[in-house]
């Protein structure tokens, strides 16, 4: 007999859906499997105001399938130009979080911040009105070895703020190491973090043995085996509730990743609740995965549950090789032309 499992339809709070045309191309991907998505705010240009947030949410609104109840849920791109002043409009205005990313670090970044202890006042309002800090938790000194900057960055940067400024509630997003799982699940109810599927499933051999996987590349980078082991603990362990689905699913054109310097992102949307259900089935804690990728997020955020269930049957099904992506273009999902264990039942 197929197992089958019907849960609340979950949400994502870690979304890249681009714009334009291939915004287009992926948002139905999300829109199928979640009930809502957080945006992220690194377009070109960043999404710094409340009116340029707004305007983006229309456009992914503009883009959905006929009859789709997806909601894009808006943040803002933290600079060292941001205020307080702003933090209270985009408050106002329904923005749930901002996001920083350290100048540098990944994707579109350069327009982040060089100093976040010179933005308190920025941060001290943000925890005045409860809108939570997304992180891109990496520093990006060159001297610190890419496989570390996770690990330096709670050093150096995470931990002195937590202390700091106790109140601030604070995700750690796409978290990559024992040391980061190690921080939210001692820390306040404050920090939460968010996991992506690559992290859960694949190590740096994955990346790298024989012959660099382009595909498989991403920031932050995919790390060694027990750092693997010690995030699917996490989200089944004790502390599980403050650990919740992010996929930082972000598309690249398949030319843009197979090529002299191919960007980092991993394109995951069209499975990601499948490639979820195989983590928690592997690890013989499929009764965890709700909380996980409905429940945990919305309560930290303060939202309500969805009405709304999706039914996943663990059954094999093969993953396309490429999907279309604006003119011209490919774009390859993790797995492609693979297979996945279980299956998202239409």
């Amino acid at each position: 007999m197929t197992q089958s499992l019907t849960i609340i339809r979950p949400d994502d709070f870690h979304l890249h859906v681009r714009d334009g045309d291939a915004l287009a191309a992926v948002v139905p991907f999300s829109a199928r499997q979640m009930q809502r998505a957080l945006i992220m705010p690194n377009l070109k240009p960043p999404v710094t105001q409340v009116a340029d947030a707004l305007a983006y949410r229309q456009r992914i609104l503009a883009a959905l399938p006929a009859n789709s109840t997806f909601e894009p849920l808006m943040t803002l791109y933290l600079t060292d130009q941001t205020t307080p002043q702003q933090v209270y409009a985009a408050h106002a205005a329904g923005m749930i979080a901002f996001k920083l990313y350290p100048a540098g670090a990944t994707t579109h970044s350069d327009a982040g911040v060089t100093d976040l202890f010179g933005l308190m006042p920025v941060l001290e309002a943000m925890a005045e009105v409860g809108m939570p800090l997304l992180v891109h938790g990496e520093v990006t000194d060159k001297t610190i070895d890419i496989f570390d900057r996770e690990a330096v960055f709670i050093e150096r940067i995470l931990q002195p703020l937590l202390i700091e400024l106790p109140e601030l509630k604070v995700v750690f997003e796409h978290i990559t190491t024992a040391q980061a799982a190690q921080l939210v699940a001692e820390a306040s109810e404050c920090v939460a973090a968010t996991v992506t599927p690559q992290h859960l499933l694949l190590n740096r051999n994955d990346l790298l043995v024989g012959g660099v996987r382009p595909h498989h590349f991403c920031l932050p980078v995919l790390k060694r085996e027990q750092h693997r082991q010690a995030l699917v603990e996490a989200i089944c362990g004790p502390q599980s509730h403050k650990f919740f689905l992010g996929t930082d699913s972000a598309p690249h054109a398949q030319t843009a990743k197979e090529c002299a310097c191919g960007c980092a992102g991993i394109f995951s949307a069209p499975i990601a609740i499948e490639l979820y259900a195989e983590v928690f089935d592997k690890a013989g804690a499929l009764d965890k995965l709700q909380a996980f990728a409905s429940e945990n997020g919305a309560r930290f955020y303060g939202l309500p549950l969805n009405q709304q269930t999706i039914t996943l049957r663990k059954e094999p099904q093969m993953v396309a090789e490429h999907f279309v992506y604006g003119d011209h273009a490919h774009l390859i999902p993790l797995r492609a032309g693979e297979t996945v264990s279980w299956r998202m039942v239409d």
